[in-house]
């Protein structure tokens, strides 16, 4: 009867891991995944961003396209000092947009890592320069249940050879849904320079997406930079055309 008995827990064992999400998906396509999460093969959104610091605060309205990973571009609407401020990538190629001067500048690869509208988002971050699968090794630190949900920690180490802003990544992700919880961002020589979380899961453009992002930098945590999506459209009809000087120097369609 023992005997039996362990044999019917090792089978129904062997069945769980066999139906295991992480067994249907690699660390390395649950990462791809999150980081494709907002962006799908096509988007369009409005987004609101709060940018709170010690002196001051203020918050911008955007409208954000994307096509793949290779092409977005990111217009200020408003408040109306900044209106028509806009970011643009397109392949390899970045730039910013400046409408008061009416000027037009490619950014270096060295400004990657720097503030976006002085907020604690990189430039990086807000065009996904960096593309998380192609730039990083990725495994998984811990898993286990925390706060009531079963999440893998996954631990993103740059490999040799590329140009990245960080020196590591954290990131927790829920396993049922594959909602990404918060990540935790190191510098080059291991100190952790700010965290995100990641909150107020909902379906917009017919996918559950987390619709608010804080950032908080470690050295402040009294500043943070808040993202909250108000409209966000997936599988849009957008061709790499769009992704244009011309149109980055355009109003907003």
């Amino acid at each position: 009867m023992r005997t039996r008995s362990r044999q019917l827990t090792l089978s129904a064992a062997a069945l769980l891991l066999a139906a295991s999400p992480l067994r249907a998906q690699t660390a390395r396509e649950i990462v791809d995944r999150v980081d494709r999460l907002l962006r799908g093969e096509s988007s369009e959104g409005v987004v609101a961003m709060e940018v709170v610091t010690e002196h001051w605060s203020r918050t911008y309205e955007l409208r954000i396209w994307s096509l793949g990973t290779e092409y977005s571009l990111i217009r200020i609407l408003s408040p109306r000092k900044e209106a028509g401020t806009a970011t643009l990538k397109a392949g390899n190629d970045i730039w910013n947009y400046l409408p008061r001067v009416d000027r037009t500048i490619k950014l270096p690869p060295s400004l990657m890592g720097a503030a976006w509208m002085g907020s604690h988002f990189t430039n990086d971050d807000l065009i996904k320069e960096s593309r998380i699968i192609e730039d990083y090794d990725i495994e998984i630190g811990d898993e286990g249940v925390r706060d009531g949900a079963a999440v893998w920690d996954f631990v993103l180490t740059p490999k040799p050879e590329a140009a990245v802003v960080w020196g590591r990544i954290e990131e927790r992700v829920r396993q049922d849904d594959l909602m990404p919880l918060w990540a935790r961002y190191y510098d080059d020589r291991g100190e952790l320079a700010r965290t995100m979380v990641f909150d107020d899961f909902r379906v917009m453009g017919g996918r559950l997406v987390p619709a608010r992002m804080d950032v908080v930098p470690a050295d402040k945590p009294g500043e943070r930079t808040t993202i909250l999506y108000r409209e966000l459209a997936f599988d849009i009809e957008l061709d790499e055309a769009f992704f244009s000087l011309r149109r980055l120097q355009s109003e907003a369609r």
